[in-house]
This record gives C-alpha cells, sequence and structure tokens, in this order.
C-alpha cells in the first residue's frame, strides 16, 4: 500500500507558474507508475500527464503539452508537476496517481491506476 500527498497548489495569474508535488510514503516509489489528473469545476476527471517508474517514458495532454513537464526522484520519492504559462482553464483539483508497475511504460487511463492522493487545488486568474 502506497499513501499519496499532493501539494503545491493554490492561486496564480495567467502566465504564471506553479509546481506541484507528489509525495509517497508507506513504500518505495520506484516501482510505481505515475500520473497527474485534474478535476475543473463542473467537468469529469481527465489526464494531465503521466511518468513510467524508471524515469524513461512520460505522455502529456494535448491541452498541456509544452507548458507542463513532469518528473520524479525516486530517491526522495516524489513526482513532480511543473506548470507554466498557466490559463484560466487550467484552473481545478490536481490529483496524483500510482500504479505498481514494472513495465515501464505510462499510463494515460485513470482506471490503470490503483491509488490516489487527495488532491490540491489550483485557481488561474485572468
Amino acid at each position: 500500500q502506497v499513501q499519496l500527498v499532493e501539494s503545491g497548489g493554490g492561486l496564480v495569474q495567467a502566465g504564471g507558474s506553479l509546481r506541484l508535488s507528489c509525495a509517497a510514503s508507506g513504500r518505495t516509489f520506484s516501482n510505481y507508475a505515475v500520473g497527474w489528473f485534474r478535476q475543473g469545476p463542473g467537468k469529469e476527471r481527465e489526464f494531465v500527464a503521466a511518468i513510467s517508474w524508471s524515469d524513461s517514458s512520460t505522455g502529456y495532454a494535448d491541452s498541456v503539452k509544452g507548458r507542463f513537464t513532469i518528473s520524479r526522484n525516486n530517491a526522495k520519492n516524489t513526482v513532480d508537476l511543473q506548470m507554466n504559462s498557466l490559463r484560466p482553464e487550467d484552473t481545478a483539483v490536481y490529483y496524483c496517481a500510482a500504479k505498481r508497475d514494472y513495465s515501464g511504460h505510462y499510463y494515460q487511463n485513470s482506471r490503470s491506476y490503483d491509488y490516489w492522493g487527495q488532491g490540491t487545488p489550483v485557481t488561474v486568474s485572468s
């Protein structure tokens, strides 16, 4: 079992940046693929970015490609999401999720993940 805690959310103006962090406890994080998802007001949860356990593969939603970067530090048991050039439409609660995995793949489908954090809110003002 792994517990996930997100941090780093907040209020930022359009064009600004935030760095979200997902910290894992309970088990070593290095054997888990990790994804970031978000759920905006009145919207369904959607895929944002994901990374394989080995950091060799990453994937992004088209809406964030070129603006967001996912990275991980297995020694620190963290996966970060650097968000630049933020837009009002990025406003959402951001969740990290983890799936034990040795394949080297990343996963865009939320149903692939076994563990979820509580989420951290991000508000981008125009």
